[in-house]
């Protein structure tokens, strides 16, 4: 799959968010990356920032949180297009999830580990 493909995926993966969350995401960005760093090559997504629960008053003028989804890793753990697919939507409501404030044990529990 080329990375245009694969970005287009996890669009449409942001584009099945509800509208009710996504109006209330507040600075974040997400970007498609190739690769991970060395040290977890297996990573599908990453999260940094400051999740919505953590900011108060100082919050302000600082850098957009950054959402990360990596195709390699995705591609790799995947089979099918099908696969893919569903993996990066995972992925994508993962780290969304994140700048919300919902840790890794929550995520787990709901199905999105």
């Amino acid at each position: 799959m080329t990375r245009e493909e694969f970005e287009e995926l996890v669009a449409e993966a942001l584009d099945r968010i509800p509208p009710e969350l996504t109006r209330l995401m507040d600075n974040v960005a997400v970007f498609v990356e190739d690769e991970p760093a060395a040290d977890d090559p297996e990573l599908l997504g990453l999260y940094e920032g400051t999740p919505l629960t953590d900011r108060g008053e100082w919050y302000a003028g600082v850098l957009p949180d950054r959402i990360t989804v990596y195709r390699g890793p995705t591609l790799r753990m995947s089979e099918t297009r099908e696969d893919v697919v569903q993996e990066t939507e995972v992925t994508v409501v993962h780290e969304i999830a994140h700048h919300f404030g919902i840790d890794d044990e929550r995520l787990h529990a709901l199905g999105y580990g």
